[in-house]
């Protein structure tokens, strides 16, 4: 034991001259991480509700109660910010799609894998299809964007779809254009969820499988061939 300035008495090996420096502690919603997610968050749900063209900084930075020079800071521009969007969102898109075509086997078993897995990113984010909506309808350089990202997958499910046909399990198309087609048929019906719910009409779990199976039902009769 020895013995401190204050007469007191400090356990050997311990210096009670300096005192401790107590933890740092960051306000709820300050580190970095967090606060660039949230960011994100709040942009695709406004890029893919109200629109690209009709969202602001100003208003996601009101809605986040931040200042929009923090927007900036982690985004320098509104077109930045939409990249970054795109970006995370293709990729939660493609591990979303490439988890479902893992789990499946061959032939029609795949193409339905793939129509279960949109759906249920339509009951879980459909912010994420509502932005592939807003993509598509812009034509902007952003859009460019999320076809560049997603092409590898596309290329994927073309070759896929040509394979069978060769085999004789799906009839004769052109497969990027029946990608296409399937693609817009999904979406279409989709969409029409996410406008029912922006207008506070909450769609059921029954009416989304409800529209699931129709789509299922119409794209199997169209595309597989039957014995004989």
């Amino acid at each position: 034991m020895t013995k401190s300035s204050t007469g007191g008495h400090v356990p050997k090996g311990q210096d009670r001259t300096r005192p401790r420096t107590p933890p740092i502690r960051r306000p709820k919603g300050t580190d970095g991480a967090s606060t660039s997610e949230r960011i994100l968050d709040a942009a695709l749900a406004s890029f893919a509700t109200r629109g690209y063209e009709a969202s602001s900084l100003d208003a996601l930075a009101e809605g986040l109660d931040i200042r929009k020079q923090t927007i900036l800071y982690w985004f320098p521009s509104k077109e930045i910010l939409l990249e970054a969007v795109i970006d995370r969102s293709a990729v939660e898109l493609s591990a979303a799609l490439e988890a479902s075509l893992a789990a499946a086997d061959t032939g029609w078993s795949r193409v339905e894998a793939v129509v279960r897995s949109v759906f249920r990113l339509a009951a879980r984010r459909p912010e994420l299809l509502g932005l592939v909506r807003e993509m598509g309808r812009t034509g902007t350089p952003a859009a460019t964007r999320l076809v560049t990202a997603m092409e590898p997958l596309v290329r994927r499910a073309a070759e896929f779809l040509e394979a069978e046909m060769d085999a004789g399990q799906m009839r004769r198309h052109e497969p990027r254009l029946l990608l296409l087609a399937i693609y817009s048929t999904v979406i279409g019906m989709l969409t029409e969820v996410e406008v029912l719910r922006a207008f506070g009409e909450e769609p059921t779990a029954r009416s989304l499988v409800r529209r699931r199976n129709e789509i299922l039902e119409l794209l199997r009769s169209a595309l597989v061939t039957e014995p004989g």
